[in-house]
């Protein structure tokens, strides 16, 4: 009796469709932009189940990765979180962090005078379309020639004084800060900054955009009166 020898199976060549199509999902990582969602609702997985028509373990499955889900089951997630099928497969933003080494700063002097009377660091000048501005800033004493400028501009303004002493004139009120100090007012009221004793005061500033640019009113000059709301609150450390 004659015996047929098996042939060997041929081996099975790779869908190069199929596996781009599989590195893709992977790349968007669709089940943690889910996850991600229903995390930031505080929205669990049976409440998820209720509005899509899906089984929490389902759900669960699909966050983890081990079951990929169709075009169908993902828009009608998209709904219950009111967005768009594409969410799922556009670029994830990269999350914003810069850091400034000491090294990269560039100390400034105070523009337009000969005799400054401030230096001043950008701390975050790095940054792109930044949402505020923080500076380390040194006020020098004053003397003879030394002249500081009042000025303004949109938004609000923080300021923490380090070491010194300083003197914080705001729409006509003047307030005397000492070291551990901190205010926080209205920038688009004329103010300014001036060094008291015969030592620098160095304090951190930070200042932050309007919320929106477009209702900010044109700056008026500097030497009369500004218009708007003010507001300056000191904040002076408790003693023990």
């Amino acid at each position: 009796m004659s015996t047929v020898a098996a042939l060997p199976e041929a081996p099975v060549s790779p869908d190069p469709v199929a596996e781009a199509a599989e590195s893709t999902i992977q790349e968007k990582r669709l089940g943690e932009r889910v996850k991600a969602l229903r995390l930031k609702k505080s929205m669990g997985l049976v409440e998820l189940g209720r509005h899509t028509g899906l089984s929490a373990s389902f759900l669960s499955q699909i966050e983890t990765g081990r079951v990929v889900p169709t075009l169908r089951n993902l828009a009608r997630i998209a709904l219950v979180f009111s967005k768009d099928l594409s969410y799922f497969f556009e670029p994830e933003p990269r999350p914003l962090f810069r850091v400034h080494r000491a090294t990269e700063r560039v100390k400034m002097p105070q523009s337009g005078a000969e005799n400054p009377a401030y230096y001043f660091e950008n701390l975050g000048y790095l940054v792109p379309d930044r949402q505020l501005d923080p500076y380390l800033a040194e006020f020098l004493p004053p003397q003879p020639g030394r002249e500081t400028r009042a000025h303004q501009h949109p938004g609000h303004e923080f300021l923490y004084l380090l070491d010194g002493q300083l003197q914080v004139t705001h729409g006509g009120q003047v307030h005397v800060l000492t070291a551990n100090d901190a205010v926080y007012f209205d920038s688009n009221t004329i103010h300014n900054y001036q060094c008291v004793g015969d030592k620098p005061a160095r304090a951190l500033i930070i200042s932050m955009q309007a919320a929106n640019q477009a209702e900010i009113s044109p700056r008026p000059s500097v030497s009369g009166p500004s218009g708007g709301r003010r507001l300056a609150v000191v904040n002076r450390p408790q003693s023990a």
